[in-house]
């Protein structure tokens, strides 16, 4: 196992642990023959059986991501067979189907999802607080007062050494 993140290295200690958690949930697809299925399109597929096919930018939205981190998910599960892509009501849109393929998968994502849950309960038993109760704190905190401008207050110019430069010569001219 690798050492355990800098606690003042906040970024990397956050992937670490999803690096963790993804991790071992990707290897109970492996265990059970799905070595081609993220844990990552499992949000995608829950929202496409609820709502049905929908646009890349819809989908995002539901899922709670950029449209971008949606489309890149969106092609590896087309490369998976579990999704199609069919033009939208103008070229730029493409609409999501699940595949033949990701419906015969259902019941064993249903299955992991649900197992899954089970265990961050338990592991949500061990600590201080629950974790998604902890991350949905820190994204309103966020929200309220964004970290860059919490690293602006602490008296850090915005403009780095680059920008003085560039500020000198306009003077100048």
């Amino acid at each position: 196992m690798t050492a355990t993140p800098d606690r003042e290295a906040l970024g990397t200690l956050l992937r670490h642990v999803l690096e963790l958690l993804d991790g071992d949930v990707a290897a109970v697809y492996t265990d059970r023959g799905l070595a081609d299925y993220r844990p990552r399109f499992s949000p995608l597929v829950r929202v496409l059986v609820a709502d049905g096919p929908l646009a890349i930018r819809d989908l995002a939205a539901r899922v709670g991501v950029t449209h971008s981190a949606a489309s890149q998910t969106v092609a590896q599960m087309a490369r998976a067979g579990l999704v199609s892509l069919a033009p939208g009501a103008d070229a730029r849109q493409r609409i999501v189907h699940l595949t033949d393929r990701a419906h015969e998968l259902l019941p064993v994502i249903e299955a992991e999802w649900a197992a899954t849950t089970t265990a961050i309960r338990q592991l949500d038993e061990e600590l201080p607080v629950p974790l998604a109760d902890e991350l949905y704190a820190v994204l309103a905190a966020l929200r309220r007062h964004p970290l860059r401008d919490r690293i602006a207050d602490t008296g850090l110019a915005s403009a780095g050494p680059a920008a003085d430069e560039a500020a000198a010569a306009s003077e100048i001219a």
